[in-house]
């Protein structure tokens, strides 16, 4: 992602030498939310043990999943400053990992300091677009945020940028779209009859990123109870469900790169989350808020017994749902209402990108099981192979598993019961949670064990106890040294490790690539073609990564004829 906005920085600062002095930066960078109807008592946190924090009844503990289990009660002020307290050590890991993720990918500090201009005006509205009472939690939460990253900005308006992160990251990345899929099956489809609903949520900020995931129950003061998955200093919703069987995520969709930031989409959907509780509620948030990037918010619903997406961008809101008679949805990173069938954005999106691939392979692998239960939706969100079983290689962005996701989730709303995934990515044991079970008592009952059903625990992916596994993540590693490599870094490589490269994942055409650019610019131009015309052959997942591998490949032929 920073990589890409790297590129339009002079562009940037030409039109910031223009903009600064008069777009309301020097009130956007003093503000603050009014806390005058908030109970602002400081939180008093007991320590347990490393693994295990309350603050009255709001506790947080770390299971023998390795998943946080954190439970919050209270106003909005009350429950950021809970949130805060508990989860202190996590939020400064998290916005270190983060951060220094993007010092290190732009290591200029004049291009940091640039960039840390570029935020405050690009963020200068964000304040408007965010209500009230989420201003007020984040606020809360940003009371504990480390001091380290003060130069950026403050603490409240660093966690408020952070918010709107995974807005940027979508826009930013035109060519390399985040892959997330998503399904939902009922009636004759589902095992029992009843609504259930899968998703993988492909967001890729490093490894450390997705270490430290947060289950999170929210009995807010004003709304419903809900879960959703999350992480230190997160308050908005990527997936979650509510205590009315109201489900929740979000696929990203192609965008504009915008001039302004508004509503961050995560918050978005965490307004639907605590404040609708069918369908046409969720449409009725979604349609009174701005936002500055396309998604897709796939909705499912107890009360409705049926699931939807919500198709919103900055100038266009659309609504799909399938015929009556149809008893399954799929959505991946392209519009499917009636609003976008002639959007030239989202027309190119299916045309050049991955995730009309990945679409029909979520279709074929719907149609071939019979009655889906959350054990067989774990396995189709597990599947790393590709239309009619092709070998796609591991890691592939065609695949409904990419090998990179920050969580997997299933569903089933109308007993209201969740599974999530565990480390590594969506292949360790799901854990199950009944949230009638998890908010029921919770008065002075702080908790010191987990809040799971062990007994409907899915199991983990055999794959992981794999030499194949073993040799993926032996490739990843390899994989980042060749790409900084390839990229002007300062990293030594040798012939025998372009080799290993391919043995560790030989069906992957990334793999025959880097070889292949390896060779290039060492001219060696024989074994550049060898390896490139493999690669050209492979299953690459969008036009552009075809366009780039055969640009190579017409290079090195060039070459070795002239030799």
């Amino acid at each position: 992602m920073i990589k890409k906005f790297a590129s339009f920085l002079p562009l940037l600062a030409l039109l910031l030498s223009l903009l600064f002095v008069s777009c309301g930066i020097n009130r956007s960078l003093k503000h603050r939310p009014d806390l005058s109807q908030y109970n602002s008592e400081e939180p008093v946190k007991t320590v347990v043990n490393d693994s295990t924090f309350f603050v009255g009844n709001s506790f947080l503990t770390k299971n023998q999943h390795g998943l946080w289990e954190m439970y919050v009660e209270g106003d909005a002020l009350e429950r950021g400053l809970r949130m805060g307290s508990l989860t202190e050590a996590l939020l400064q890991k998290q916005e270190a990992v983060f951060l220094n993720k993007v010092n290190e990918l732009v290591p200029s500090p004049s291009k940091q300091k640039f960039l840390r201009k570029f935020l405050s005006w690009y963020n200068r509205k964000l304040h408007l677009h965010i209500t009230p009472e989420y201003q007020a939690e984040i606020y809360g939460v940003s009371r504990f945020a480390s001091n380290e990253f003060n130069e950026i900005a403050p603490p409240y308006l660093r966690a408020m940028y952070l918010h709107g992160a995974h807005d940027i990251g979508h826009a930013l990345q035109d060519l390399a779209l985040v892959g997330c899929t998503s399904f939902a099956v009922w009636d004759d489809k589902s095992a029992d009859g009843q609504l259930l609903i899968g998703r993988n949520f492909d967001f890729y900020a490093g490894d450390a990123f997705a270490e430290e995931k947060i289950i999170a129950f929210v009995n807010p003061e004003h709304g419903y109870k809900f879960m959703s998955v999350t992480w230190g200093g997160m308050i908005g919703v990527v997936s979650g469900m509510n205590e009315h069987g109201l489900t929740v995520t979000i696929n990203a969709g192609k965008s504009k790169i915008p001039l302004v930031a508004k509503t961050p989409i995560s918050l978005v959907t965490r307004e639907i989350l605590q404040y609708a509780t069918t369908i046409d509620e969720a449409i009725d948030i979604a349609k009174r808020r701005e936002v500055f990037v396309s998604e897709a918010i796939f909705i499912g619903s107890a009360k409705d017994d049926r699931a939807a997406l919500i198709e919103v961008a900055p100038r266009k809101f659309g609504v799909y749902e399938v015929e009556n008679s149809a008893n399954q949805l799929i959505c991946s990173n392209h519009f499917q209402s009636e609003t976008y069938v002639n959007d030239r954005r989202n027309r190119k999106t299916i045309e050049e990108s991955h995730t009309q691939y990945r679409f029909d392979r979520m279709e074929e692998l719907l149609d071939n099981a019979q009655k889906i239960d959350p054990a067989l939706a774990v396995s189709i969100l597990r599947n790393k192979k590709g239309l009619n079983d092709k070998d796609l290689g591991y890691g592939n962005e065609k695949a409904i598993n990419q090998l990179l996701a920050h969580h997997g989730i299933v569903f089933q709303p109308e007993e209201r019961r969740v599974w999530i995934s565990t480390n590594p990515y969506q292949l360790g044991e799901f854990v199950a949670y009944d949230l009638d079970d998890v908010f029921a008592n919770r008065s002075g009952n702080p908790s010191e064990v987990s809040l799971s059903i062990p007994a409907e625990t899915i199991a983990q992916d055999p794959f992981v106890d794999s030499d194949t596994f073993a040799q993926y993540e032996e490739y990843r590693t390899l994989e980042r040294k060749f790409e900084n490599a390839l990229d002007g870094e300062s990293h030594t490589l040798k012939t025998q490790e372009a080799e290993q490269l391919i043995a560790l994942n030989s069906a992957y055409w990334k793999a025959y690539y880097l070889a292949g650019r390896y060779y290039y610019d060492t001219e060696n131009y024989d074994r550049a073609v060898e390896k490139l015309s493999i690669a050209v052959q492979k299953e690459i997942p969008s036009l552009a990564e075809l366009e780039e591998v055969e640009k190579y490949l017409r290079k090195a032929k060039r070459k070795h004829s002239n030799q």
